[in-house]
C-alpha cells in the first residue's frame, strides 16, 4: 500500500496549483474583510442623518411629539387585544347558532351575532346548558386582563316594539328577562363586575349582538376638575 505522501504525489499538476490559488484568494479576502472592520468606525454625523431621515418619514404615524415608550406602550396593547380577539373568536367560532363573528376595529372592538333561541331555551329565559362551557370560557379571557387593559362585554337582545315600530314595550318581556338571566349566570360564572353591560334594542326579534371591547383603563375612569371635587366634598 502506498503511503499519504504518494497519494499526494498522484494528484496532478494542474489540479493542485489550482487548489493552491482557490486558498490563497480565500484568505486574502479573509484578511480584507479583516482590516475593513479594524479601521471602521462610526460617523456620529451620517448616524444623525439616518436617524432624521427615519424620523421624517414616520411622522405621519407617530406624532412628533409621542414619546417612545408611550408608541410602544399603544402597540402592546393592540396585540393584547388582538389575541383577546383571537380567543373570543375559537370561542364561539364552531358553536352553533352563531351567525357571525367579525372583528370591528383590530385589537380594540368585534361583534358576535347569533340567534336567541340557540343561547336560551325556546320561549323561555334560561339559558341552554350546552353553552355554559362557552360562557366559563369567555368569562376566562375576560378576566385575563394585561395591567392598564379592561377587557368588556356588552349584551344587546332584539324585541318587538309598538304598532308605531319605536316604542318599547313597558312591561317585563321575554327579552328583558333574558337580558337579565344573562347577566346573572355571568355574575355567577365570576367575570369582572365591571366588564358585562346588557341592554334592548329595537327590532331585531330573535338576535342577539354580543359586542366586546379592549380598553384603556385610565381613559375608562372618571376624571373631576378641582372645582367637581369642592362640590362634592361639600
Amino acid at each position: 500500500m502506498g503511503t499519504a505522501n504518494d497519494e499526494i504525489r498522484k494528484i496532478p499538476d494542474g489540479e493542485s496549483n489550482t487548489v493552491a490559488l482557490f486558498l490563497g484568494l480565500y484568505l486574502v479576502v479573509l484578511a480584507f474583510f479583516i482590516l475593513l472592520v479594524t479601521i471602521s468606525k462610526v460617523e456620529d454625523t451620517k448616524s444623525k442623518k439616518v436617524m432624521d431621515s427615519l424620523s421624517s418619514a414616520f411622522t405621519s404615524i407617530v406624532p412628533p411629539s409621542a414619546d417612545l415608550q408611550t408608541f410602544i406602550s399603544k402597540d402592546g396593547d393592540v396585540l393584547a387585544g388582538q389575541e383577546f380577539q383571537q380567543q373570543v373568536t375559537g370561542i364561539f367560532s364552531t358553536a352553533l347558532g352563531v351567525d357571525k363573528v367579525e372583528t370591528v376595529q383590530p385589537g380594540r372592538q368585534m361583534r358576535l351575532v347569533m340567534k336567541s333561541d340557540s343561547l336560551f331555551f325556546k320561549d323561555e329565559a334560561g339559558i341552554r346548558s350546552a353553552m355554559f362551557p362557552l360562557l366559563d370560557r369567555t368569562v376566562a379571557a375576560l378576566s385575563n386582563r394585561p395591567a392598564g387593559l379592561r377587557y368588556d362585554l356588552e349584551f344587546v337582545i332584539g324585541a318587538p316594539t309598538a304598532s308605531d315600530g319605536k316604542t318599547m314595550a313597558t312591561e317585563e318581556t321575554l327579552e328583558v328577562r333574558r337580558a337579565g338571566a344573562f347577566a346573572e349566570e355571568m355574575n355567577a360564572r365570576g367575570i369582572p363586575p365591571d366588564s358585562i353591560a346588557v341592554g334592548i334594542r329595537p327590532g331585531h326579534v330573535g338576535e342577539v349582538m354580543i359586542w366586546f371591547y379592549t380598553r384603556d383603563v385610565e381613559k375608562t375612569k372618571l376624571k373631576f376638575s378641582e372645582e367637581d371635587r369642592l362640590k362634592r366634598a361639600q
